[in-house]
């Protein structure tokens, strides 16, 4: 089953609902930063909020997710795009915890007390950012929580990722559902009743059941229109020349240091976890870069 997100209305506008599977980029997130049960949960449910928040941004438009917390999972970073693109990674990727109170991987326990940050970046200077305490640490209660109070729009979020015995990811989505001005008590009694009958996300998606069915039945009972449906992936923007920067700022004498005691440099892409290897001939190019930049 693709993963994709779906975006619809229901009764004439008056909700908006999005909804996303994403089992197999959070899979993939998984594989490639090595992460442990509770922290691929809690990474999987960030990613997975970074796609239904960016859902209505538009052309080079991003959204990013900060999540700072002082528990042992520390921060968690996801960045999303106006195409459905998103990557992240989490500080501490082997942590794990005991299962909570009712049998569920503990992250809120992981994530702690702290902060959440959500920032815009539409293109006009300074991105926008908004914030909020964290709630529960649970990701999708404190997501709802920063959209009711830093964008005033009420809505009910749900993020799942079931994990299996061998860490693999068997399953993986979210929807958010926001009421919008003019909605009748008729449609949101509906939508409440929908929600509550649900069950867990993904209960539903390791049924089988793939992201259309998931929004028929949240929108059971209600006149609904689709109106975009898209594949959604992991994927990083990072490249050699990109890190190249990285290496530029730390100044000739030591980049020159690094070539007498290492010879080569090491990169590692923080956001997806991929290594960029710069021999001795390219690194001896970059300080030859700083000298004539300095002539």
């Amino acid at each position: 089953m693709q993963d994709e997100l779906l975006v619809a209305t229901v009764a004439g506008g008056s909700a908006r609902i999005i909804v996303t599977t994403t089992t197999h980029l959070v899979e993939e997130a998984r594989q490639r930063h090595d992460t442990y049960p509770t922290a691929s949960a809690a990474l999987g449910r960030t990613l997975t909020a970074g796609l239904l928040l960016a859902s209505n941004l538009k052309g080079n438009d991003t959204l990013t997710i900060r999540i700072m917390g002082d528990g042992p999972l520390g921060s968690i970073i996801v960045s999303a795009n106006a195409w459905s693109a998103v990557r992240g990674y989490v500080q501490n990727p082997h942590t794990h915890l005991p299962a909570n109170a009712v049998g569920k991987l503990d992250v809120g326990g992981a994530v702690g007390k702290g902060s959440l940050y959500v920032s815009r970046d539409l293109g006009f200077g300074e991105p926008y950012t908004g914030s909020v305490e964290l709630v529960t640490g649970e990701i999708a209660e404190d997501i709802a929580q920063y959209l009711a109070t830093s964008e005033q729009t009420p809505a009910a979020v749900a993020l799942g990722v079931l994990v299996d015995t061998d860490n693999s990811v068997i399953a993986a989505g979210g929807f958010l559902v926001q009421m919008m001005p003019g909605a009748t008590e008729e449609t949101i009694a509906i939508l409440e009743a929908n929600i509550k009958a649900f069950g867990p996300i993904t209960n539903v998606i390791a049924s089988g059941t793939n992201a259309e069915g998931i929004l028929h039945l949240l929108t059971n009972g209600l006149p609904m229109v689709l109106h975009e449906k898209r594949p959604v992936n992991f994927t990083c923007y990072c490249s050699k020349e990109k890190l190249e920067g990285i290496l530029l700022s730390f100044g000739k004498e030591e980049i020159r240091d690094i070539i007498v005691t290492q010879r080569k440099a090491e990169i590692t892409c923080h956001f997806c976890g991929d290594e960029y290897v710069f021999n001795q001939a390219e690194l001896e190019d970059l300080i030859e870069r700083i000298e004539r930049q300095t002539i």
